[in-house]
């Protein structure tokens, strides 16, 4: 397998060039299924997808969308959700409405139900046309942590300190060490995500030099989740310079 690595000058390039793809491709499957991550990295992409749609250059009214990942326990309200941040950079802006999105409950009795649910959805829509995701400081995709199985579909998963500790910068409150209080993830698995027909994975700043240094060694590596990409046939890698 390869993959198509893009390196950006700038995290606004990188923005930039990953935007146009997504539009590419959503103008070429307008009625397909597109799971985006949330979080710091996608933001600025999200944006830019939204005022597209305002002007009129996609058409995002006949497509669907599946959450990637969520923290469970915290409710979707909160700004520091994953949906809420979907639904403030890209959901509201591009007026998507909520009969188009699928997305995990975190607050749920039966979190094996959530699970089942994404499964049962990505699965009545063909599976995933395009997924647009981040790489954690570890390597992780979506909630994917280190040793993370490739066969892996929607489950819910400890999450490492690091992710924690990480995510702290999405909540005004965290547990007194220094990391959020949610301590468990609810994520769509790899096996979901390697299976979309289009893969495309960000990276910006020098925190994120260990995982791409793994990742262009051109092999996987269960330690490194994000180094899964290999296994795709057709992914992309979109850096920018401090990332490397």
């Amino acid at each position: 397998m390869e993959i198509t690595l893009t390196v950006a000058r700038d995290y606004d390039e990188l923005s930039r060039i990953t935007a146009a793809r997504i539009i590419a491709h959503i103008n070429d499957d307008p009625t397909g299924l597109y799971c985006f991550a949330g979080g710091d990295t996608p933001v600025a992409t999200l944006r830019l997808l939204a005022k597209a749609a305002a002007a009129g250059v996609v058409d995002l009214t006949h497509a669907h969308f599946v959450e990637l990942d969520e923290w469970v326990g915290i409710d979707e309200r909160d700004p520091g959700s994953c949906i809420s941040y979907l639904r403030s950079n890209l959901f509201e802006p591009a007026g998507i409405e909520e009969s188009q999105i699928h997305r995990f409950n975190p607050v749920a009795e039966d979190l094996s139900a959530e699970c089942a649910a994404a499964d049962e959805y990505i699965a009545a829509h063909g599976g995933i046309s395009l997924a647009l995701l981040g790489v954690g400081v570890n390597g992780h995709l979506g909630f994917n942590e280190p040793g993370s199985a490739l066969e892996g579909r929607a489950h819910v998963v400890e999450l490492t300190e690091t992710t924690r500790s990480v995510g702290t910068k999405y909540f005004s409150e965290s547990d007194g060490s220094g990391c959020t209080s949610a301590t468990q993830g609810i994520t769509l698995g790899l096996a979901q995500l390697l299976s979309a027909r289009e893969l495309i994975v960000q990276a910006n700043g020098s925190k994120k030099q260990d995982a791409i240094a793994h990742v262009l060694k051109g092999t996987y590596d269960p330690v490194w989740p994000v180094s899964s990409i290999w296994t795709h046939p057709n992914a992309c890698l979109v850096v920018d310079n401090d990332a490397l």
